[in-house]
């Protein structure tokens, strides 16, 4: 190829070019922020997908409500009244307790037993008390064994002991000056069943209803043991006329 065909080929492709109408930074520029456009729009993509297959997911999850159920009302019934755990009728002097029937003698006229319904609050072995406490006239010593004590609602408190100075009572006639007297191997037995919260009705009469339990004799001397206190110490002083202790 001669010289002159050279350089007019030359001159016409210099000719045609034609300068970029942006610079080289430029250029890279607008590249870079198209490459972030298509990553935000392949990131978005995905979690839109992921988004949707959650749903779906979920709405095929065979119904199953997890949500917190609402509370149930309560349908318990009301508690009826408490059933005694032995019942005291004093008009026929008896105690009836777990099936069986036990003879007893309670106050006389001058000193009625309180009725109404009490607890058993203490239990005693043996409780000494002055012979006078226990109905008896005297201010000697005696000892009273299988001692069970008795409290109403109003804190009246009373006692169910064994009566060991005068075994016909039971049964028979009233002897006590207000406490309940039971046969020694009866009260020992009643010790054993009754613990300490049992309830105890003491009736008037055959299914009376049980009133407020009273706790002044005549004359306003309180019921219950008095100055009773626990048989640690030796024999009562003096000797008393069918006194005894087991």
């Amino acid at each position: 190829m001669s010289d002159e065909l050279t350089s007019g080929l030359r001159e016409l492709a210099a000719e045609g070019e034609t300068s970029p109408s942006l610079t080289g930074a430029e250029i890279r520029g607008r590249a870079g922020r198209r490459r972030r456009r298509r990553i935000a729009l392949a990131g978005g993509g995905a979690s839109a997908v992921g988004a949707l297959a959650l749903v779906v997911a979920l709405g095929l999850g065979g119904g199953t409500d997890h949500g917190t159920p609402p509370a149930a009302s309560p349908t318990g019934a009301p508690s009826g009244p408490v059933t005694p755990n032995a019942t005291v009728d004093l008009s026929r002097r008896v105690l009836a307790a777990s099936g069986r029937t036990m003879p007893l003698t309670a106050g006389t006229a001058k000193a009625p037993t309180p009725t109404g319904r009490m607890t058993v609050t203490a239990k005693q072995t043996v409780r000494r008390m002055i012979a006078e406490e226990v109905g008896l006239g005297e201010k000697y010593d005696v000892k009273i064994p299988w001692v069970i004590e008795l409290t109403g609602s109003d804190g009246a408190k009373n006692f169910v002991a064994a009566l060991t100075y005068d075994p016909k009572a039971p049964g028979n006639y009233d002897r006590t000056n207000g406490w309940i007297g039971l046969r020694p191997h009866d009260a020992q037995w009643l010790y054993g069943h009754l613990d300490v919260g049992a309830v105890v009705d003491v009736e008037a009469s055959a299914g009376s209803a049980a009133s407020t339990p009273t706790n002044r004799a005549e004359g306003g001397a309180t019921r219950g043991p008095g100055r009773a206190e626990t048989a640690a110490a030796g024999t009562g002083k003096g000797s008393g006329s069918g006194a005894s202790g087991h």
